[in-house]
């Protein structure tokens, strides 16, 4: 597996065990958070920027791809940015069966001395926005600046990533990252066969949904190992599909958690262990909408230095002392219905079965995780886990 898509893998999962402590629904974009960190890493140096590097996983990516050079010949050469810089473009391309953009943009303190090779080097890698606004004079006004630029690029689904307040006099620079998807499934489910059915919570208690309804042949893999099935649901064009993991017990889904790894969900995913089978598809109806601060759980995983202004580095911003990041916001959307899935997210940084003819039912009527992933590059686009329609 490409090396960089092994990294967003890996980190998707790692911040989900973060995530999964706190709150009964998760939703949130992996690439939107690695594209804002990766950007902010561009102008850290020393320890800052190794503890970034470590908690985007690329430090392993890199050791592999010099232990490896021979078989990762393309990457070799690359650093992050450049594949960075590769992604955006795989994600921009213009496409008549999904609607897919990501985009990134940077706000600087007008009065501020940046480095002029960071700025350049956001606009090339990143095909940043860059601009300058007046934090110390104008904080509310530039607060809304972003906030409707996130508002536009996420077709109006994310408003109000910065609340009122959040940006003021010492606010330096602002890296905003977002990703908007809309897809129609390959092939949609019938309205008609929509109906009123439980949804378990848990056990005990149950709440009713509106189920959707299909039965033809998917990719699908039955996962005996953790006692769980999986089924890739395409999107028109076949690039990008969702994936839903189910548990097989009502109560399963934490047993699961507990056992997932980057590693089982590439094998559990690979084209090689799924097969084509006939099933009888039940998936609820839902929207979710969250939003995360993450300083803490990306200190948990290993990112310290950065929020600390006595030990932050970022010295390839500027040579003035004293910059730190003083927060990470990150929100997140999605709509899954017949016809398809809506979803958007924004990153602000300041600073083996056969295909018997039996067939499965696979029904999404208790708590389960899922993703939407871009087959081309790999990357999980969006994550989440659904306790509660």
């Amino acid at each position: 597996m490409h090396l960089f898509a092994e990294a967003t893998m890996k980190f998707s999962l790692e911040l989900y065990q973060k995530l999964r402590e706190s709150k009964d629904n998760i939703f949130y974009s992996p690439i939107s958070i690695m594209t804002a960190l990766a950007m902010l890493q561009v102008g850290a140096r020393g320890d800052t920027e190794k503890q970034i590097e470590e908690v985007l996983q690329f430090n392993e990516a890199t050791k592999k791809t010099t232990e490896k050079s021979a078989d990762c010949h393309d990457e070799k050469s690359e650093n992050v940015h450049d594949q960075f810089q590769k992604l955006m473009t795989q994600l921009n391309k213009s496409n008549d069966a999904y609607d897919l953009k990501a985009a990134n943009s940077i706000y600087g303190a007008n009065s501020f001395p940046f480095i002029q090779e960071f700025l350049e080097d956001i606009k090339k890698f990143y095909q940043a926005n860059v601009e300058s606004l007046d934090f110390v004079h104008a904080a509310e006004e530039s607060q809304k600046k972003i906030n409707s630029w996130v508002e536009s690029q996420t077709n109006g689904k994310i408003k109000d990533l910065f609340p009122s307040g959040s940006l003021d006099h010492n606010t330096i620079l602002v890296l905003v990252n977002a990703v908007y998807f809309k897809g129609q499934w390959d092939e949609k489910f019938d309205e008609n066969h929509t109906g009123e059915e439980t949804f378990w919570l848990d056990k005990n208690t149950s709440k009713p949904v509106q189920m959707m309804k299909q039965s033809k042949k998917f990719n699908f893999n039955l996962l005996e190992d953790v006692q769980a099935k999986i089924v890739e649901i395409p999107y028109r064009g076949k690039e990008l599909s969702m994936y839903v993991l189910l548990p097989n017990e009502i109560d399963g889904l934490e047993k699961l958690e507990e056992k997932l790894t980057s590693d089982k969900l590439i094998e559990w995913t690979s084209p090689q262990n799924m097969h084509m089978t006939d099933l009888h598809l039940s998936l609820p109806r839902f929207k979710v909408g969250e939003k995360y601060d993450l300083p803490g759980p990306l200190e948990h995983m290993g990112m310290v230095d950065a929020f600390m202004p006595q030990k932050a580095d970022f010295s390839g911003m500027s040579s003035t002392q004293g910059l730190f990041v003083s927060n990470i916001l990150h929100k997140s959307f999605v709509d899954v219905n017949e016809e398809g899935t809506e979803a958007a997210a924004a990153t602000g940084v300041e600073i083996t079965v056969t295909s018997a003819l039996i067939s499965e039912d696979f029904s999404c009527n208790h708590p389960f995780l899922f993703f939407i992933k871009q087959k081309k590059t790999n990357s999980i686009l969006f994550f989440g886990r659904l306790s509660s329609p």
